[in-house]
């Protein structure tokens, strides 16, 4: 996921001599993103979020999915100067972008283990565009020493948007637009892409970016200034609610995946945005982050009247040091989150300072035992610019770039430190044995999900509020077809799981007294399609293919004005009609 380009609001930053008037290119790294090379690109570690970092060993059955760099497009719709978007583009495609256009700023934003093209970049556009400003964003701006290595003009952390307006000589007060996109596209499991079609999905939303909670190990917080600093754009549950029926509106959706950081951390907007859901009819699905001590301020009606559909939890082990996990039995909240349908993916670390080989095991175990419907799992990683990293810094624990690339460091693949407890070589296994041992015991993700909202149907059905019950509805739409079709291709490919094959069978006939001939004719029908797709699915795979995004090219009306054939980027205004923007929320 490509994160904003940005700085802290008390960086100073110097106005660019044209303006408003400059023409500006903000780009992402080029691909391919799923193969080794001297760039950058691991095949370990492909632009599939869910893929890679949830999914990971589940073969046929991992979930497959885009997300467009959110980042990129919050600043081209927030800024008056001539603006394009190259999202995902070919190396090709970037270096012909640079030799038809002229641009007098080039905006690229990266992760850290992308480091090396973003020098690739870099240095292409001092061969092609010498005169252009270069400004470089995004998780990399962490890396130390990187404006010197790079030759960037401005290496930029925090609210990009503020950041170019300033630049730029414009309002930096004015408010925010805020882009119209989907949450994820080109999703794809067991063989089968999922609609893209607004209906199926849902609309990204961003209230902020940064996170106050300040754990040491998170660049995102430390990209912004540390624990308790953040930049909000919709401070109200008013905002949030005029933002959410303009998207409505516009791209016909009923779902929004919440960009922020931890959502429900803000209980008087949080319940002002029900108040108002509630007062207008609206049965809309959230699908948010948040953390254990967030969630204990709401009572699981109100989370339910929220829309809540989704969750993204840390679920380190018992052991833990964060605040965010004390005094909650996670096991225990995840099953009654799970009761009323709302989906969980919980999110692990590997390798804490304190794990032996003999106690990450307990860790994984105790992460097992969760049984979320999808679970992540990373590699304890001290990322440039975290607390984290300046620690192993000062001790002399981090490993040279020469032993092990930044391409290598982004916690799926090896330890860029010396652990004090597990030798180096060691951690591979052992998150990979995370993965296969989630797997082995709870299923395929894609299916646990069926599971879940079986059990949120069942509870909610016949709910007294009609927003509830339309929602469950929607959300439950394909229990008896394409969930059952799948259960029964999976009882087949799974054949030699007893313990598996008797959970998906026994879910089934659940299925079948629910929703009764619908689904005994479909599971066979839809199964044998879905199985055949698997077997498809599984030849690719063993022959090296993966997916890539599309390229994405967009322009603002600005730089539309320049152009007679280009996509026009689209938003709608966060500020409601005749209303004031009001003070940033206050932590409860």
């Amino acid at each position: 996921m490509t994160i904003p380009l940005a700085t802290r609001r008390t960086d100073v930053a110097p106005v660019h001599p044209m303006g408003s008037s400059a023409r500006i290119l903000l780009t992402s790294v080029f691909g391919p993103y799923a193969q080794d090379d001297e760039y950058g690109s691991r095949s370990i570690n492909p632009m599939e979020l869910y893929h890679n970092q949830v999914t990971r060993t589940q073969g046929v059955f991992s979930l497959r999915m885009f997300h467009r760099s959110w980042g990129l497009m919050l600043i081209q719709a927030n800024i008056e100067a001539p603006a394009a978007l190259l999202d995902f583009p070919s190396l090709d495609r970037f270096i012909d972008e640079i030799e038809q256009h002229d641009y007098d700023i080039v905006g690229i934003s990266a992760i850290w283990p992308n480091l090396g093209k973003v020098e690739k970049m870099c240095a292409l556009l001092r061969e092609h565009m010498p005169r252009a400003t270069i400004v470089v964003g995004g998780h990399v701006a962490s890396v130390p020493g990187l404006q010197e290595t790079v030759g960037v003009d401005h290496v930029v952390q925090g609210d990009g948007v503020a950041w170019f307006r300033r630049f730029l000589g414009e309002d930096e007060t004015a408010p925010i637009r805020h882009p119209m996109l989907l949450s994820g596209y080109g999703a794809r499991t067991m063989g089968v892409t999922l609609s893209d079609r607004p209906s199926h999905t849902a609309a990204t939303l961003i209230p902020s970016v940064g996170c106050p909670m300040g754990c040491n190990f998170c660049s995102t917080s430390a990209m912004f200034g540390g624990k308790g600093n953040f930049v909000s754009f919709l401070d109200t549950g008013d905002e949030l609610f005029h933002v959410m029926c303009g998207l409505e509106r516009a791209m016909r959706v009923q779902s929004f995946f919440v960009m922020d950081e931890n959502f429900l951390l803000y209980r008087k907007r949080a319940l002002r945005l029900l108040e108002l859901m509630q007062e207008h009819g609206k049965s809309w699905s959230l699908y948010v982050f948040s953390s254990a001590n967030a969630l204990r301020q709401y009572t699981m009606e109100q989370l339910v009247g929220l829309g809540l559909a989704w969750l993204w939890i840390g679920l380190e082990g018992e052991d833990a040091e964060y605040s965010k996990l004390r005094r909650t039995d996670t096991r225990a909240l995840v099953d009654e989150l799970q009761s009323h349908g709302i989906r969980v993916l919980g999110s692990s670390i590997v390798g804490l300072l304190e794990h032996t080989l003999e106690t990450t095991e307990t860790a994984i175990d105790h992460a097992v035992a969760h049984d979320t419907d999808f679970h992540q799992f990373m590699l304890y990683t001290p990322v440039p610019g975290t607390g984290l990293y300046t620690e192993h810094a000062a001790q002399g624990t981090l490993i040279d770039e020469t032993e092990c690339p930044a391409a290598d460091s982004h916690g799926q693949l090896r330890f860029n430190f010396r652990h004090p407890h597990i030798r180096n070589g060691e951690e591979t296994e052992l998150l990979l044995r995370a993965f296969r041992r989630d797997f082995e015991v709870n299923g395929p993700s894609v299916l646990r999900i069926a599971r879940t909202l079986l059990r949120g149907w069942m509870r909610h059905k016949h709910n007294p509020d009609v927003r509830i019950r339309a929602r469950y509805k929607r959300e439950c739409r394909g229990l008896g077809t394409a969930y059952a079709g799948g259960l029964w291709a999976a009882e087949r490919w799974l054949a030699g799981n007893e313990t598996l094959t008797r959970r998906l069978r026994a879910l089934r006939r659940a299925l079948d007294a629910e929703f009764g001939l619908t689904s005994r004719i479909a599971a066979p029908v839809v199964g044998r399609v879905v199985l055949s797709r698997m077997r498809r699915e599984q030849r690719r795979q063993e022959s090296g293919w993966s997916c890539e995004p599309p390229t994405f090219y967009e322009v603002n009306p600005a730089e539309a004005a320049r152009r007679r054939h280009a996509t026009l980027c689209r938003w709608v205004s966060s500020t409601p009609p005749s209303s004031d923007m009001a003070p940033a929320p206050e932590l409860t």
